[in-house]
This record gives structure tokens, C-alpha cells and sequence, in this order.
């Protein structure tokens, strides 16, 4: 059993619960369903005698964003699942976000890529640089949804740990 809201780009959501395959409940309504899959990402529905095709177009699985085709229509959404909804409940969902106003280098090395420009809005689990440190490449990531203020370093530069590398916008 699977507990989910599901909020449209255009602002409806749905709460809905997987009980199990082919029963779900959709805002306190029971709702039968045959679900095959016909290959990865691509599925064919039948609900209440109706057949849908349904395709995964693009999936951020960070940010829980989702793009599916059904039928001809593109659908955007986002899925939160029971922990979202708790940690929301409790005020906690944005504590990745409160802080965060400089990236430092983990490590020693030589920046191979500032993959981000001054004034780019980036997303939680995006590239921000890659540092080449004792011959391995590391992807630094945003921790956060940031707007990137300015960036210290250039490509080819030997950095020291804890330098700062990119500085955030508040």
C-alpha cells in the first residue's frame, strides 16, 4: 500500500492510494483498473471500460517531477509520497533550502567544469562544478534550489579544501 499526492502543473492535486495492482483509492474514491506494461516507461490502462496508453516522457526523481504521455496529452506532475506530506506537516520541508550560501571544495584538486553562470536558478541534485582530485572526477551537486551569486574559480584552477567555490543568492 502506497500513500501519494499528485499535483498537476496546473494546480489540481490528488491524494491517491495504491492498494494494491488494480485497485487504487483517488480522493476517498475506490477506483478498479487493469495495468499492463508493454515496455519500460510505456504502460496500457483500462479504467471503467476506457483504454488509455500511457508513456513516461521525462523523470526527475529528485525533485519528483514527472512528464507522461496519455494518450495524445503531455501531463506534467509532482508526486509527494507519505514522507513529504509528514515532513511538510511538521514545517521541515524547506530545510534544505534555509543556510545554504556557499559551495566549498570537499577536497583538493583542479576544477575541470563550472557547469553554472552568475544568475542561473539551479535545482536541488543539479551539477554546479566538477573537480578532478587524485585522478577521479567528482560532480559536485546543488544541495538545494539556488540562484547562483558568483562563481570564484575558473576551469584549469587548483583549488584547496574548503575553498569557496560558487556563492548563493539568500
Amino acid at each position: 500500500m502506497s500513500e501519494l499526492k499528485v499535483e498537476l502543473k496546473d494546480g489540481k492535486s490528488f491524494q491517491v492510494e495504491l492498494i494494491n495492482d488494480g485497485l487504487a483509492i483517488l480522493n476517498g474514491n475506490t477506483i478498479n483498473y487493469d495495468a499492463i506494461k508493454i515496455a519500460d516507461g510505456q504502460f496500457h490502462v483500462i479504467k471503467n471500460h476506457k483504454s488509455f496508453n500511457v508513456e513516461l516522457i521525462n523523470a526527475d526523481y529528485t525533485a519528483k517531477t514527472f512528464s507522461i504521455r496519455v494518450n495524445d496529452k503531455i501531463v506534467d506532475l509532482k508526486v509527494e509520497d507519505r514522507f513529504d506530506l509528514l515532513l511538510h506537516q511538521l514545517g521541515m520541508d524547506n530545510l534544505g533550502k534555509a543556510g545554504v550560501s556557499e559551495l566549498k571544495a570537499p577536497m583538493p584538486g583542479l576544477v575541470l567544469n563550472i557547469p553554472v553562470k552568475v544568475g542561473l536558478e539551479v535545482k536541488a541534485g543539479e551539477p554546479l562544478a566538477v573537480l578532478e582530485a587524485m585522478k577521479m572526477e567528482n560532480v559536485l551537486k546543488s544541495p538545494a534550489d539556488l540562484v547562483v551569486k558568483s562563481i570564484n574559480v575558473k576551469q584549469g584552477e587548483a583549488v584547496e579544501k574548503n575553498q569557496i567555490l560558487i556563492e548563493f543568492e539568500n
